[in-house]
């Protein structure tokens, strides 16, 4: 898996370093993972991209192999704005000063706050299986919250999320990856997550992770959504063109009309749903490649 790619490790912001991992030769692709996951989530498709882009797939600050900083009381630490600057940083030491994105889930968040932040940097945007995260605080009702309690639990004050997680590892991660599928008809999970990846992803998770996870969900909560209203009130939008995927039987389907959304913060969109859950890279990577290759 990965086995032409190279890993590095290279300084993002505030002297974070961040794990990154290069493959293939072309116009530059940044892939970002999203929760529970590592860069590990792109083995399906990063293969088939980097016959065509040089692929770089980064651990977000806080997740896998890369630093995982101590929260600041405000959270600052894992604002999307903070870790959208560790991408940039990355991508201009590897010589590139503007490049597309593909994010799914949290690294969505990252994606679309770096194209908000600096388009300067940002050719073309893919979205996968996310609405913004100012959407996701607007909506409320009992069935959200049920089905999306991690959004709720993991923004409480430490360290009762932590030491509840750490204390049900094991099954809170296999929980985490059934998030996001509401319809279980065709559920194809053992295929999605291989026994070799689910256990590289559950190696990272201890108690140093599971806390960078929540004070990234916290700043989601108390920065991340009042940035996005921010720029929602200046009438401030994404310029750069923007696909959006989700899955036909993910939550992002049953709760939102996805494009909708995000007609409020993009110039030039376009979105579909794919025939999977949560995990689009992992439950469809065909379709997947074939709507990127299209877009890009």
């Amino acid at each position: 898996m990965f086995e032409t790619a190279t890993h590095r490790f290279i300084q993002g912001a505030n002297g974070v370093t961040i794990h990154t991992v290069v493959m293939g030769e072309g116009e530059p692709l940044l892939l970002l993972h999203g929760h529970p996951e590592t860069y590990l989530m792109w083995h399906k498709v990063a293969g088939d991209l980097a016959h065509r882009f040089t692929v770089v797939m980064c651990d977000l600050r806080g997740y896998g192999d890369s630093d995982k900083p101590e929260g600041l009381p405000d959270h600052s630490t894992y604002s999307k704005r903070i870790m959208a600057e560790d991408c940039i940083a990355v991508m201009g030491k590897l010589g590139f000063d503007r490049f597309s994105v593909m994010g799914h889930d949290r690294g969505a968040r990252v994606a679309y706050r770096m194209a908000l932040d600096h388009p300067e940097v940002v050719n073309k945007l893919v979205l996968l299986d996310i609405v913004s995260t100012y959407d996701m605080y607007a909506l409320s009702s009992a069935e959200f919250a049920k089905a999306l309690f991690h959004w709720y639990l993991l923004t409480q004050d430490e360290p009762f999320p932590e030491d509840l997680i750490l204390s049900s590892r094991k099954m809170y991660f296999r929980n985490a990856l059934h998030i996001g599928r509401y319809n279980s008809e065709n559920d194809t999970s053992s295929e999605a997550f291989p026994q070799e990846v689910y256990d590289e992803y559950l190696r990272h998770y201890n108690m140093e992770c599971i806390h960078a996870i929540c004070e990234e969900y916290r700043a989601g909560e108390c920065i991340d959504r009042f940035l996005d209203k921010e720029d929602l009130d200046a009438g401030k939008k994404i310029t750069a063109e923007t696909l959006v995927l989700w899955g036909a039987n993910g939550l992002v389907e049953k709760f939102f009309n996805p494009l909708q959304c995000w007609l409020k913060f993009c110039i030039n969109v376009q979105g579909r749903t794919l025939p999977c859950g949560h995990f689009i890279p992992e439950e469809a990577p065909i379709p997947l490649l074939a709507e990127v290759q299209r877009f890009l």
